[in-house]
């Protein structure tokens, strides 16, 4: 499973699939539990804690996650119902935008719904490494990357970054 990224293609910033909002899986079957598990190999390959759909080409809303001190977890159809008020900043990079680290101020907590790979719905609410997870993968859902997430300077140094072979 190959992970979509801007690895010297920085026109890929605006018109690729990582760039499109996902559409709600319809069915949680056995091929989608089989594509949830390759996602959890290749997200531990890559070396990452997160990994979402449109990552891999998937235009459905589905992520993984596996933060450190916590279990792999299959995000089907969530929805952030809740986030802390509480902001923290952090050092954050991508497995789409390979190379690049920046600090990005999120929620400290977040409470979602969603469903397991085994179709069950579920309410998780957390903080710390996994809160900033989730969001991070959320986000890829909604066709925004980490870098989006930055002042508008800091994005620019970020995109000439990626131009450079």
């Amino acid at each position: 499973m190959k992970v979509l990224c801007f690895e010297n293609n920085p026109q890929a910033y605006s018109d690729t699939t990582l760039r499109q909002k996902a559409g709600p899986v319809k069915n949680i079957n056995d091929e989608l539990r089989k594509t949830a598990l390759e996602m959890i190999e290749s997200m531990r390959k890559e070396k990452g804690v997160g990994l979402a759909g449109p990552q891999i080409g998937l235009l459905k809303r589905i992520f993984v996650t596996h933060a450190e001190g916590d279990t792999a977890r299959v995000f089907i159809n969530p929805t952030i119902i809740w986030t802390s008020q509480e902001q923290v900043k952090y050092e954050e990079g991508c497995l789409s935008v390979p190379g690049i680290w920046a600090d990005v101020i999120r929620p400290e907590s977040v409470k979602i719904q969603a469903w397991n790979e085994n179709g069950r719905a579920f309410t998780l609410e957390t903080s710390g490494m996994l809160a900033r997870v989730i969001q991070h993968e959320y986000d890829h859902l909604e066709g925004i990357l980490f870098i989006d997430r930055l002042p508008e300077t800091k994005r620019e140094k970020v995109l000439v970054k990626l131009q450079k072979p």
